[in-house]
């Protein structure tokens, strides 16, 4: 019994916190939908995923950045130009999102034994991860699918490395300070 509880518990806090992420990713793009035209902006979409990644592990954050990818592509909101370029873009990107999750055990342990500096230096160094992955898979989208908007005689790779760098960067850095904010407000309850 206690592991049907489990499982549906685990299988609600997924869909709940891909919604969440679905949401905040939809506020961002209609607040930043001209500054990057190709797709991207500033967001802690990511947020929801970090949570379920440093809840539930591996799974918890691959799942639920799977099912972002998958809710922003059925729902008509991604910008997707060939099935190659939006599997990349979306399911690719958004479940690399959810590796954080290696670093689970450490951000737990630090929590359990109240070691504040330990666990806020495993779960940024598990955004990190996950949006790192998630950039790679924009990075190689953008040399591979967009190259042709890159100004006349600047490298694709150097167009598609500034383009992505510049909503990655600022969204690992928000979404690293919204997850220490939230495990910091109620440490016990979130992880």
């Amino acid at each position: 019994m206690v592991q049907v509880k489990s499982n549906t518990l685990f299988l609600v806090e997924v869909a709940v916190f891909a919604a969440l992420a679905y949401i905040l990713d939809l506020v961002s793009a209609f607040v930043f939908s001209r500054i990057w035209p190709q797709g991207g902006s500033v967001s802690i979409a990511m947020v929801p995923i970090f949570l379920m990644a440093y809840r539930w592990g591996i799974k918890g954050g691959v799942l639920t950045g799977f099912l972002l990818g998958l809710l922003q592509f059925i729902l008509g909101f991604s910008q997707i130009y060939t099935i190659l370029q939006g599997f990349i873009d979306y399911f690719l990107a958004f479940t690399g999102v959810g590796l954080a999750g290696m670093f689970a055990s450490k951000v737990k342990a630090g929590v359990n034994k109240q070691q504040k500096g330990k666990w806020m230096m495993y779960a940024a160094i598990g955004a990190f991860w996950g949006s790192f992955v998630r950039f790679v898979m924009h990075f190689i989208s953008g040399i591979s699918f967009f190259g042709s908007y890159a100004p006349k005689g600047q490298p694709v790779a150097l167009y598609s490395l500034i383009y992505n760098g510049t909503y990655m960067l600022p969204s690992y850095i928000l979404s690293t300070i919204t997850v220490i904010l939230v495990i910091n407000a109620a440490p016990k309850r979130i992880i």
